[in-house]
């Protein structure tokens, strides 16, 4: 009887959050077109790229990952960031930061697509992929470290669609989920979301033939840099959602992830110091990198202004969260969250996949500068995340606050206050 009821209750269940997705107010409408249009420009030149080859991106034999590959390592810290929503409230029974926690899943979500989306543009040809699949291709797994990225990646997808699409469906049902169908997945998923960004730096500190990446410390530094830009993404996340849907979230997540943060900007920053100090220190030839990442390299200076800028942005964060106004002002909070957020995006992927090629290992000094094409791939990736993160909150909020459930659910959903005002109205 249950199992024909899910039959019909499930398909309606999916048709009115495709209807939800596409229905909304003229601000929904105008982001959605403006995001579009940027997608349209990245399908454009992705579909260029797919005809003249990858000789329109500034990648060569000599540096063969660019920005799609700076950009796929910083989406995985991102996704893995997410999780910092999931552990207060699960292992440390914050209760506030239970209401929103849904919010960090589909977070992560949408940064495991963004991610994945970079890798398809990178392969030059989607369908080159097939080489992947077992039986009719090599999949070189558990040799591969590449392989270990596509089981941690896909698997780390699937735990949170699960968790989001059962916690979502039950609670249109107006029934209360069962701890067995989706507990032991969200404790699963804190524990792969360590291990997706840990995997992903052992992709990098595994080539000992690199030695700006062979570092033991590599993989500490993804971890703490993933608990920032995970919380700062979501501290104004959550602003935007409580000014635009007037949903009465709380400031108790946001204290907590600003907490976290404050912790976290400055063990990245330690440790960057420390992997700084060991290069120079030292010296040789494998503080060449280094050396050509802060201060430029026989006349080569490409990523100098990238790597201080990245500093600064990091080191601006660091005193703004620290100062007594980040309590008070959230324009402060605001700006020391973007800073951060920029600030790892630069380190962590032009400042830390260009410097392992340059210079090469026959110590050839060949730069990379990506091309406008790849900017405009790069910007409508990102632009079709923020589409797919936009609408899957857009859909998942009325579930959560009661505005939209079955006609035939079991237990009375309790609404918000504000929530059924703003519905009543």
């Amino acid at each position: 009887m249950a199992a024909s009821r899910h039959v019909l209750d499930y398909p309606r269940f999916l048709g009115r959050l495709l209807w939800m997705s596409t229905d909304g107010s003229w601000r929904f409408y105008v982001w959605m077109t403006a995001l579009t249009a940027i997608c349209l420009v990245g399908a454009n030149a992705w579909a260029r790229q797919l005809v003249d080859g990858m000789a329109l991106t500034g990648m060569s034999d000599h540096v063969s990952w660019g920005l799609y590959v700076a950009n796929f390592t910083f989406g995985v810290g991102l996704a893995a960031g997410a999780v910092m929503m999931v552990i207060p409230a699960y292992l440390y029974h914050d209760h506030e930061m239970h209401d929103v926690t849904l919010v960090g899943e589909l977070l992560a979500v949408a940064a495991i697509a963004l991610s994945l989306l970079f890798i398809v543009v990178d392969m030059g040809h989607p369908e080159r992929a097939w080489h992947l699949i077992p039986g009719v291709g090599r999949f070189n797994w558990p040799v591969s470290m590449l392989t270990w990225d596509v089981v941690v990646l896909n698997g780390y997808l699937l735990l949170n669609l699960h968790v989001c699409g059962y916690l979502l469906y039950m609670r249109f049902l107006g029934q209360k989920p069962r701890k067995r169908w989706y507990l032991p997945f969200v404790f699963l998923s804190i524990f792969w979301a360590v291990s997706i960004h840990s995997v992903t730096a052992f992709l990098y500190s595994g080539l000992g033939g690199r030695p700006f990446w062979n570092s033991a410390l590599l993989a500490p530094r993804f971890i703490a840099s993933a608990f920032i830009t995970g919380p700062a993404f979501v501290i104004l996340l959550l602003q935007v959602i409580r000014r635009f849907t007037g949903l009465p979230i709380g400031e108790g997540p946001g204290r907590t992830l600003t907490s976290v943060m404050r912790v976290t900007v400055l063990l990245n920053l330690f440790m960057l110091g420390s992997e700084v100090f060991t290069a120079f220190y030292t010296g040789g030839a494998h503080a060449a990198p280094v050396q050509y990442l802060f201060f430029g390299l026989h006349g080569h200076h490409a990523l100098v202004p990238w790597i201080w800028t990245a500093v600064a942005c990091n080191v601006g964060s660091a005193v703004l969260l620290h100062l007594p106004a980040s309590r008070r002002h959230v324009t402060v909070l605001n700006v020391a969250c973007v800073l951060a957020f920029v600030g790892v995006w630069i380190e962590k992927g032009m400042g830390l996949i260009i410097p392992g090629f340059v210079p090469s290992t026959l110590h050839e000094l060949v730069e990379y500068v990506p091309t406008l094409t790849e900017w405009k791939i790069t910007a409508g990736i990102w632009a079709f995340g923020l589409m797919l993160l936009t609408v899957a909150v857009k859909v998942a909020l009325p579930v959560l606050s009661g505005q939209l459930a079955s006609h035939g659910a079991h237990e009375p959903v309790q609404r918000p206050p504000d929530v059924a005002r703003q519905s009543a109205a």
